[in-house]
Order: C-alpha cells, then sequence, then structure tokens
C-alpha cells in the first residue's frame, strides 16, 4: 500500500535532525549517552547539498540547563543553509522566536514551553502564523496497570514525566494553533531499531495537521513504515544520515520505488 493509494499525492518530505550540546553536533540512545557526530555547519551544507527537504536544529541542553537558545549557533548555521530551517530548544516566549526569525529561520519549535504554558501555542500562532510553529512532542511508553497513560509525554530531555496522555495532548496544541507536530518517542530514539509506529499512528490519525516522525529510524524500510503504517507526512532521522547508513538520495530513491511522493 503506497500513499498514493491511500488518496493521497502530498509529498513526504526526509528530514534530517541536528541535536546540538556545546555547539557540535551529537546523538545519543533513549535521550542520553550523547556522541560526538561532526560540526553543525559541515553537516548543514552536506545535507543541503544531498537533497533535504528542510533541516531541524534543536539545542537539547538548553531546558535542562535553563537557558535560552544559543544563537551564535544558529547564526553559523543559519548563514550556510539553503533549505527550510527549523529551530528549537529554549524557547521561552514569542520574543525568543522573533530573534531566531531575525536569524532567519523559517520555523519555531517548542516543546516543554508549550506543556507548561499552552496559551504559549495560541498567542505564537496568532503573532507568527501557524505555518512557522511547529510543537514538539516527546512521548513514552508506560506499562499496564503502571496507573500513567499508554503513551505519555515527557518534556526536559524525556527527564521530567507529566503525566498528559499524548493523543489528547497532539489534539490540543493542533486546536490552539500549531502548524504541524514533531513527535519523538524516547523509548526509540537512537535505538534504529524502528519506529514507534504504535505512538506515530494514534497522534496522526488524531489530528488534521501534519506529523513527522521522529525517533528509531535505523533502514529504508523503517522510513516507509512511518509514511504507510504510522501515517506521517515527513520523517526525520539522525544517527543513520549522521554516520552515513543512509544517505538521503538513497532515502528518496527508495520511497519514491515504493510508490511515496517524495521531491526529487
Amino acid at each position: 500500500m503506497s500513499l498514493l493509494r491511500r488518496g493521497s499525492g502530498k509529498i513526504v518530505k526526509i528530514i534530517p535532525c541536528l541535536d546540538i550540546k556545546d555547539g557540535r553536533v551529537v546523538k545519543g540512545v533513549n535521550f542520553v549517552n550523547l556522541r560526538d557526530a561532526r560540526d553543525p555547519v559541515e553537516a548543514a551544507a552536506a545535507y543541503c547539498r544531498e537533497g533535504a527537504d528542510e533541516l531541524v536544529f534543536l539545542d537539547i541542553a538548553a531546558t535542562v540547563e535553563g537557558r535560552g537558545t544559543r544563537l551564535d549557533w544558529v547564526k553559523r548555521v543559519a548563514e550556510k543553509v539553503t533549505i527550510p530551517f527549523t529551530v528549537g530548544g529554549g524557547i521561552r516566549n514569542t520574543g525568543d522566536m522573533e530573534a531566531l526569525f531575525g536569524l532567519g529561520v523559517g520555523k519555531v519549535s517548542i516543546n516543554a514551553a508549550a506543556v507548561r504554558n499552552p496559551d504559549l501555542i495560541k498567542r505564537a500562532s496568532r503573532r507568527f502564523g501557524r505555518e512557522r510553529l511547529v510543537v514538539a512532542i516527546d512521548g513514552r511508553k508506560n506499562p499496564p496497570g503502571s496507573g500513567l497513560p499508554r503513551l505519555e509525554v515527557v518534556i526536559s530531555g524525556g527527564q521530567e514525566a507529566t503525566g498528559l496522555d499524548i493523543v489528547s495532548w497532539a489534539q490540543k496544541v493542533a486546536a490552539l494553533g500549531a502548524g504541524e507536530i514533531l513527535l519523538t518517542s524516547k523509548d526509540a530514539d537512537g535505538t534504529r531499531a524502528g519506529f514507534d509506529i504504535e505512538m506515530t499512528r494514534a497522534v496522526a490519525e488524531a489530528v488534521s495537521i501534519p506529523v513527522t516522525a521522529s525517533g528509531g529510524a535505523g533502514e529504508l524500510e523503517h522510513l516507509y513504515q512511518a509514511v504507510v503504517q504510522g501515517k506521517a507526512s515527513a520523517v526525520l532521522a539522525a544517527s543513520i544520515f549522521h554516520f552515513g547508513v543512509i544517505s538521503i538520495p538513497q532515502a528518496k530513491k527508495y520511497l519514491k520505488e515504493k510508490g511515496i511522493p517524495v521531491k526529487t
């Protein structure tokens, strides 16, 4: 089954993610045990050349360290990027967003700030337009009988549980004005064992805005599964691209041959 057979001709986007810590691209497993991957400016330029559809830059330590996004890091990357560019991590208010847009950032992504102050979604959407606002949702699965939601929202690099049900939260952020959702499974992150299809599909079926699947890509088939089984509008990956397991052109060629519309 392909997207086309499901009656949707929308182009599926392939998005590399730059997780930034101490000015370097890093990658871990389940949000921990980070290892150095490459220079962010070098990576951004390479992904633009290879045909990535968008680029996501996440200052992953900002919220944990209680600071704003490091604008100097963003500026260095923004100067080299030739594709739509989303930045997240440490964005706390509309002033932070305005500063990023001033550097040439196309979209901003908020996560913990949205959970702590949902009204920020509404205000940002009204001020900048929903097409420029991404709400990132990090989730984990809880065991039956835990008294917690089966699919629960976590924040602060996965260190803080919220008690929020992922599907209910996704519906709320969509209603408040989010333009899209970046959904990451903490359990699958960095494992290369595949996206959390249950989580991705549950959110994608519950909202009318685009959902990007994130966390767990390890092989080409996983990208296809995220789109067809998980109903994602885009697939985001880090380690497979950073460490040369799969290239952007390979990913696009594979999906196209499987009947998934991609930009070539």
